[in-house]
């Protein structure tokens, strides 16, 4: 029993003793480090922990600013004379604040004390200041920046990154923090995180990238002697100037790694190998590789010294050299470009180490090309290499290829006029001297009539029979000989064909044309195209014989101008015209005064306006009719009249007020109501326009009354003379007799009328005439006239003849042309008894015509005695007054 107690007191006392020791295991020579924002803390072990058995637990405390800000624990094995360390970085730079480490150790439930290391921030400042300065961050990172202020200063920090305030908070009467999410790339320049302290800001540059993200390694050689490797940026780092990436291939620096192309001298075998490139900057890096057979991966390099050796007309032989001898014996193919202007064409070519006598066919006469050569290997084909320098040379010339000829018709005219595009300078293969056109009928074939046409003419007007056909043969010549000949057959024309008209319209500067297919188009179909009006020089394109549309596009197109449309079959005999079309390539607004010879006629209440056809050249768009407006006096509309004729040529507006209106004419077109006109009309009342109508009707009858009037006083001669021509007076001769003495006869005048001028033959009178004795029944007394009378065959409306009484001897009268008026008869005193008669035989009348005597002449005792004998000869008028 004794021993049992005996040996309990002694385990009580060595517990006793290992737990005072394991009390006394504390960290020894404990130092606290810094690098940046990283801290480095090294302890090592009291020489008794060594004889512990369980492994030993430290505690790590870091306070900042004397808050605990981060807690860890970790088990150590004991060794004697060893040494720990531990590391932790602070998201706050360590300029911004104090920071302390504490550290501990425990062993089961027996903890030692704290050993505690501090690393004081900075001290003081002039003025405020930021931290980190300069600092390199990944994006999407957090990091946390600080204002560090002066002793005594009293105002608050506000702190903005990248031009943007955000939350500060204050760590202690001099600091301040911004806690901030960093997404997006500061670029080589940085980005600015600052601190506003009154009035001023100060602040410090952060830097924000990614670590290398390059991609798609590619290796292959040029020379079979070394290894060129390739590759893609994926993405820049954008801390280019702060982290700089180098490039290692196999371990060894890239020279030219900033064109991402990395070399290396290696020895060159078959099989497959691993390459492999690294990339590395401070936020990171990144291991490309690449596995590949090199003798398969021979990227050639361009071909040296091209030349034409040989040029043609229409072909080139071509040679050129290699750098690199192993190309020699290579299984080559090359690619020789050609081009002349915007054409390239392209041949491929093969052989073992080609190099020489490449002949490229199918070239352009007369003309300079470039050409480019490149090169790969046939069997295993990787690359092409890069194209040789460019080489120029120029063909030889040739004969002009033929020309593309159509024909003009007019349907109206006869003639025809045949147009020949003119030959680019790919076509004509040299300078044109001339053109040759020749004609003949259909029926005879053969070029007859052949003529000269100068080099900057291309149409010939041919004065032809268009009922006939004709074949017309055009040909084009150089220096070098005539082109091919190009004939066309122009059909005959019938005058009683009719063809129809239909509308196009014109879209994006030119028109989409569309036409049924015809079985006679055997070699297409030519579409042309003219203005609608005026001379025009035609136009056209070939359309082959599986396609019915066209897209018609030209530089002479004009807005606001018709233009006329054909579309014929191509056959081997006559083009044949399936279908013509007329449009616009866009329609404008015809310009105001479209109505030039505007009128109005007012029928009762209505008002008809009315125009001339509107001229085709006239019209710069589509009349889809016509429209009327009116205003009254008082500028209201009254009238609005419209038609949907493009032919009319008048509208009628009904029912109207009398009054004064403007009328207004406009044509209805797709580009709106155009070509405005204005007339103004004003309306009378029905009774004032009969009275308009009957004055109007007097003074015209009032007017050719006075005409006629003048006309007739003017010419009144002729009109009695046509109307009531003269009758001849009898011309009268009087003889007296012996008896009456020497002396005694005397002639009688009897005035003539000095209206009527006339050819007409005296009519002779003879009067004889016996003193004392009767003559013819008629007597005379003393002092008394003489009186004879008449026979109702005679003139019933004589002139009084009076005879002088004295007279020497006998006398002559002529009397021509007597008048047919009724002169005064002078009255005389009737005598009873025998009175002579007149021997020709003319009996008296009721009617007495005396012949007084002149009393001054003859004595009252002087008989006479008289004969009267009338000749008569009918007078003759001129023709015209």
């Amino acid at each position: 029993m004794i021993t049992w107690v005996l040996l309990l007191s002694f385990f009580c006392m060595s517990t006793q003793d290992v737990i005072g020791k394991d009390h006394d295991c504390v960290p020894e020579n404990v130092t606290l480090s810094s690098s940046h924002q990283t801290l480095l803390v090294t302890w090592s072990d009291q020489a008794s922990c060594a004889a512990l058995r369980d492994p030993l637990h430290y505690h790590m405390q870091v306070l900042i600013a004397d808050k605990p800000v981060h807690y860890e624990e970790f088990p150590v094995k004991p060794e004697i004379g060893s040494t720990h360390s531990w590391n932790w970085t602070s998201p706050l730079a360590l300029e911004c604040a104090s920071h302390t480490v504490r550290l501990r150790s425990q062993y089961n439930n027996h903890t030692s004390p704290w050993s505690q290391q501090t690393l004081p921030g900075i001290k003081a400042v002039k003025q405020p200041e930021v931290f980190p300065k300069d600092k390199l961050y990944e994006v999407g990172s957090t990091a946390i920046f600080c204002c560090v202020l002066p002793e005594g200063e009293k105002n608050v920090a506000r702190m903005h990154l990248n031009a943007s305030y955000m939350n500060t908070t204050k760590l202690s009467n001099k600091t301040y923090t911004l806690t901030a999410q960093l997404n997006w790339a500061s670029g080589d320049s940085g980005t600015d995180v600052m601190c506003q302290v009154g009035k001023y800001d100060y602040g410090a540059c952060a830097y924000i990238g990614y670590p290398p993200g390059d991609k798609e390694l590619q290796c292959e050689t040029r020379n079979l002697e070394s290894v060129d490797c390739h590759w893609k940026v994926g993405r820049k780092t954008h801390i280019r100037i702060k982290s700089r990436t180098p490039y290692t291939l196999l371990g060894s620096p890239c020279v030219k790694a900033s064109e991402q192309t990395c070399s290396q001298t290696v020895r060159v075998g078959v099989g497959e190998r691993k390459w492999t490139l690294t990339a590395t900057n401070k936020l990171g890096k990144v291991e490309l590789v690449d596995i590949a057979d090199l003798t398969k991966r021979v990227h050639m390099w361009a071909p040296k010294r091209v030349v034409a050796s040989t040029v043609n007309a229409r072909n080139v032989s071509l040679e050129w050299a290699w750098d690199v001898p192993q190309y020699y014996n290579l299984s080559v193919k090359c690619q020789v470009n050609i081009s002349h202007g915007e054409t390239y064409t392209t041949s491929e070519h093969t052989g073992v180490g080609l190099h020489s006598a490449v002949v490229v066919n199918d070239l352009i006469p007369n003309w300079t090309y470039d050409v480019t050569v490149r090169c790969g290997t046939a069997h295993d084909f990787w690359k092409w290499s890069d194209w040789s320098i460019k080489v120029n040379f120029h063909t030889r010339s040739d004969v002009p290829d033929a020309l593309d000829v159509w024909m003009q018709t007019n349907e109206n005219q006869s003639g025809i006029i045949i147009s020949w595009k003119k030959l680019l300078a790919s076509q004509s293969h040299g300078n044109i001297s001339d053109y040759a056109v020749s004609w003949a009928q259909s029926t005879e074939g053969g070029g007859r009539n052949p003529t000269t046409v100068g080099p900057m003419t291309h149409s010939l007007a041919l004065n032809l029979d268009t009922t006939e056909g004709w074949m017309v043969t055009v040909t084009a010549r150089n220096i070098n000989g005539s082109s091919p000949p190009s004939t066309i057959t122009i059909p005959s024309l019938h005058p009683d064909r009719t063809i129809v008209l239909s509308k196009i319209y014109g879209s994006v500067g030119g028109f989409s044309l569309r036409w049924s297919a015809s079985t006679a188009a055997s070699c297409g179909y030519t579409v042309d195209w003219c203005p609608t009006v005026g001379n025009c020089s035609v136009e056209w394109i070939r359309v082959p014989p599986n396609q019915t549309n066209a897209r018609i596009v030209s530089k002479n197109f004009k807005d606001g101008l018709r233009y006329t449309l054909s579309v014929y079959a191509c056959t081997q005999g006559a083009p044949v015209l399936l279908e013509r079309r007329e449009g616009y390539v866009r329609q404008q607004s015809i310009a105001d005064g479209l109505f030039k010879s505007l009128k109005w006629k007012q029928m009762d209440s209505d008002v008809e306006v009315s125009w001339d056809p509107v001229p085709l050249r006239e019209q710069t768009a589509f009349i889809t009719g016509y429209v009327l407006y009116g205003l009254n006096d008082t500028n209201n509309m009254v009238v609005n009249v419209s038609t949907d004729d493009p032919v009319a040529t008048s509208l009628t507006a009904r029912h109207l007020n009398i009054g004064s209106y403007t009328f207004t004419v406009k044509a209805k077109t797709a580009a709106g109501e155009c070509g405005t006109s204005t007339i103004t009309a004003t309306l009378n009342s029905l009774s004032d326009y009969l009275i308009q109508i009957v004055l109007i009707s007097l003074l015209t009858v009032f007017g050719l009354l006075s005409i006629i009037t003048v006309l007739c006083y003017r010419h009144w001669t002729c009109i009695k003379r046509t109307v009531y021509p003269p009758i001849p007076k009898p011309v009268l001769t009087i003889k007296w007799l012996a008896s009456m003495g020497e002396g005694s006869s005397r002639p009688l005048h009897v005035d003539q009328c000095h209206h009527i001028q006339t050819d007409v033959m005296d009519v002779l009178e003879q009067l004889h005439c016996n003193s004392e004795a009767p003559v013819n029944g008629y007597i005379r007394g003393e002092n008394m006239p003489w009186v004879f009378t008449q026979t109702p065959k005679g003139y019933y409306n004589q002139p009084i003849i009076t005879i002088p009484s004295q007279s020497p001897s006998p006398f002559r009268g002529v009397i021509a042309n007597p008048s047919y008026y009724n002169p005064m008869m002078q009255t005389l005193n009737q005598q009873s008894g025998p009175v002579e008669r007149c021997s020709d035989g003319y009996q008296p009348h009721s009617t007495t015509e005396t012949l007084p005597v002149n009393p001054k002449e003859e004595g009252p005792d002087t008989p006479m005695f008289c004969v009267l004998t009338y000749h008569f000869v009918t007078p003759t008028f001129p023709e015209s007054c």
